[in-house]
């Protein structure tokens, strides 16, 4: 008797948070897209070495690398951190531990950062980052970690 109790008890602690995880797991998938941009940047389509030529004509070859190769890997290190948010909330709402607070300050947290990030800029850069490619980062996040949090807010009741 006791394991029929335990069996659906762990069914509706996994099923409760469904939607949410449902969107946790695009929001992982897509964060591993958004990783491999900047790499696909680095080494195919060159528009953040453009971007930095742009920025600073004078600059020779070695300078523009290092100025591009510090815009990758800031990009790289945040897209780290935000898979890391993506698996917490995850794992969260696996384990129906604090899902609404963890989804809402994780989604607050990366947009916020992702926001900065597209949006930062200074002389003579518009923005540090192409538009293009911060704007790509932004919005494909943005979608499901809204999902989630709405998912979280609004659930169905199990």
């Amino acid at each position: 008797m006791e394991e029929i109790a335990m069996t659906v008890q762990e069914h509706v602690r996994t099923s409760r948070w469904q939607s949410t995880s449902q969107a946790l797991r695009i929001g992982v998938g897509l964060q591993v897209v958004c990783l491999a941009l900047p790499l696909l940047d680095l080494w195919v389509f060159g528009s953040i070495e453009r971007h930095v030529e742009a920025a600073y004509p004078q600059w020779d070859a070695s300078d523009v690398a290092k100025d591009r190769n510090a815009i990758v890997v800031a990009l790289l290190i945040v897209g780290v951190l935000g898979l890391a948010s993506w698996l917490v909330s995850l794992w969260a709402a696996r384990r129906d531990r604090g899902v609404r607070a963890t989804v809402t300050t994780m989604f607050v947290l990366g947009l916020s950062t992702l926001a900065a990030i597209a949006g930062a800029g200074g002389d003579p850069y518009d923005q540090y980052v192409p538009l293009w490619l911060g704007s790509t980062i932004l919005v494909l996040l943005a979608l499901p970690g809204l999902a989630a949090v709405l998912a979280a807010w609004f659930r169905e009741r199990a």
